[in-house]
């Protein structure tokens, strides 16, 4: 295949970092862009496929910064660009009657905002490239009502707002755009609480497989969405919740 390249945010941990790893393992060059500039933090990794890897710093809420950042690794790599992963984001929760307007946008921006941004600023570098695919990672809270979540569901179902408007606008241009929306995820950040305790017991009530996702299980279906012959889907949001959230 030929080099291409595809960003994606808050690519140093978490599900961001085994998104970039399924990338590169399916050849892809991977821009990785987080605050720390870190590579992505996966345990041992091949040489080749590592070397896919390039990492850049930069704050999804900085718009100069990232696009600095993309051009850089654009320069860096000079290789077309194929897509875009919009996989950073926050979760914060609290009462909704004692919530701070700041703190609810403060949401809204890093979760949704970004993910406009950021899609603006990679628009030309696909349009260049015939076209390609934008994969926003939402949520499955998106379509739930979830007690002191409010400011995190809100940012979620708009990012499948974002995701519907410009799969139908972007369309003429070649792009693809497509929202994957998890459940309960096992990452390295909060391993301890989905393997114990409280929180492991109420996932083995609430889903039907009786446990949660991993995040490999994203990175493969992200991946997945990145092949030529998918060319029909867009504007829709897969959710990976392992029937979580259709169980009554």
């Amino acid at each position: 295949m030929k080099k291409e390249l595809i960003f994606v945010t808050g690519a140093s941990r978490g599900i961001g970092a085994m998104i970039a790893l399924a990338l590169a393992e399916r050849g892809f060059e991977v821009g990785c862009l987080s605050r720390s500039g870190d590579l992505p933090k996966v345990g041992e990794v091949a040489k080749e496929i590592s070397a896919r890897w390039h990492a850049a710093a930069c704050d999804v809420m900085d718009d100069s910064g990232l696009a600095a950042a993309m051009s850089e690794l654009c320069e860096r790599l000079q290789v077309p660009v194929a897509g875009l992963v919009n996989n950073a984001g926050l979760h914060t929760e609290q009462p909704t009657i004692d919530l701070p307007m700041d703190e609810f946008r403060r949401l809204m921006d890093v979760n949704a905002v970004s993910v406009l941004r950021t899609s603006q600023l990679v628009h030309p570098l696909l349009v260049a490239n015939g076209g390609g695919v934008i994969v926003n990672i939402g949520s499955f809270y998106d379509k739930l009502g979830v007690k002191r979540n409010v400011s995190y569901c809100a940012s979620k179902a708009a990012v499948g707002a974002i995701t519907r408007c410009l799969a139908v606008e972007w369309a003429r241009d070649g792009i693809r755009v497509i929202d994957v929306a998890p459940g309960y995820i096992t990452t390295d950040l909060n391993r301890e609480a989905m393997e114990s305790g409280p929180l492991r017991a109420y996932l083995e009530k609430r889903i039907p497989r009786k446990s949660p996702g991993q995040a490999s299980d994203v990175a493969t279906l992200v991946a997945s969405l990145f092949q030529e012959q998918l060319q029909f889907l867009s504007g829709e949001t897969i959710y990976l919740d392992g029937a979580q959230s259709v169980s009554v």
